[in-house]
């Protein structure tokens, strides 16, 4: 029966790789801790290394910028706080400023307090709104602090692209630092941490056909970095302490080598995006896809099907085998209003379906996503 279901819902988390499997397969067959001297320990600790050339070379970084966590989670806890080194020297981080649209995580503020956290606003389609940035940062009182500001280059939800090279100009020129969270861009547009003039990237191995639990956090240096979370042992450089994880770090670096591998075929993606619009189109005329006409994600669609909740159109595509969501897939499996329409200025009588695709999705699943969504608007009708 599991091969009969069709799943359409990459951005809460893409299948595991075949390469990523073999990977941490074979790492799993070697006992070892990555930090013992020994010839075992050795190996451990050479695919630790590995892994983080990998996920480095995604990002054109330097590999020793990049910093292993447990996942995104943790590592946007982990960029989110106030209390920084500059080398030796302590630096203090006053105020972050984030945007209405951004994951949830990132809007709780990390290790801010909620009231050092200042959200700003987004337009009807979802880009930050550059004026109310600037605003914010010409008012932020430096006698306390500099100022942080962390937003996503792709929405988890809509998949529109944030004009992040610009909005890093902005946060440069205030003298504040720029983290942008790039879990779902990451795999699906290119990412040049220099092109984009980040300060910090966010990545998610599951989020790129890697394991579960494994994630990045990657500089443009080492020098300047936040206190961090756990210490201890002194891993990943007195960053993170804790015995890494390599089985999850082989199957997230074979992951990276793979996504970087598949940039180039992009436009693949787009083409089963565009189909799915125009099914949607062609069954729902005033169905609204949001972001449209933005830079977005060549994978996501996310649309509204006007006077349908989502959660009634989630469970008739559950049913008919096709798995997508309606939206971002942290909040403990509810259905609720969404925070990202909210913000782009929707009421919460709109409610979002998103179907995310990948390389792995055939022809075939977009066809059968086209009879559910046809049969669901036929029933609909003849309930009218």
């Amino acid at each position: 029966m599991a091969n009969s279901r069709v799943y359409l819902d990459h951005n809460a988390s893409a299948p595991l790789l075949p390469a990523a499997r073999e990977a941490m397969i074979a790492a799993l067959d070697l006992t070892a801790n990555p930090s013992s001297v020994h010839h075992e320990g050795r190996e451990a600790r050479r695919l630790v290394e590995a892994a983080r050339r990998d996920v480095a070379a995604l990002c054109n970084a330097k590999p020793e910028h990049v910093v292993f966590t447990s996942g995104a989670s943790e590592a946007i806890t982990l960029v989110l706080t106030p209390n920084w080194k500059m080398g030796r020297s302590p630096l203090i981080y006053s105020r972050l400023y984030v945007a209405e649209t951004d994951h949830s995580i990132v809007v709780g503020g990390g290790r801010f307090s909620l009231d050092q956290v200042q959200q700003l606003p987004v337009t009807g389609s979802g880009i930050l709104d550059l004026e109310a940035l600037k605003s914010a940062l010409d008012a932020h009182d430096m006698t306390v602090g500099l100022p942080l500001v962390a937003v996503h280059l792709a929405n988890n939800e809509s998949g529109v692209i944030q004009p992040a090279a610009e909005i890093a100009a902005i946060v440069h020129a205030a003298g504040g630092l720029f983290v942008l969270d790039s879990v779902q861009a990451g795999g699906r547009v290119s990412l040049d941490i220099a092109a984009l003039k980040a300060d910090f990237l966010i990545l998610a191995a599951h989020k790129i056909g890697g394991p579960k639990g494994a994630g990045a956090l990657v500089g443009t240096s080492d020098v300047l970095m936040p206190s961090p979370i756990s210490v201890g042992g002194g891993q990943e450089k007195g960053h993170r302490a804790g015995t890494e994880n390599y089985a999850a770090l082989a199957g997230f670096g074979a992951a990276a080598r793979e996504a970087l591998l598949n940039l180039s075929r992009s436009g693949e993606l787009k083409q089963r995006r565009d189909r799915i619009e125009k099914i949607i189109r062609e069954a729902v005329p005033d169905a609204i896809i949001f972001g449209e006409g933005e830079a977005r994600l060549p994978n996501t669609v996310f649309f509204a099907i006007p006077g349908v909740k989502a959660e009634t159109a989630l469970i008739a595509f559950d049913l008919a085998g096709v798995s997508i969501s309606a939206g971002s897939a942290c909040s403990s499996g509810k259905v609720g209003a969404s925070r990202v329409l909210k913000a782009m200025g929707f009421g919460e009588s709109i409610s979002g379906l998103r179907v995310s695709v990948g390389h792995q999705t055939a022809d075939e699943d977009i066809d059968r996503f086209a009879i559910a969504l046809r049969e669901f608007v036929s029933r609909r009708v003849s309930a009218a």
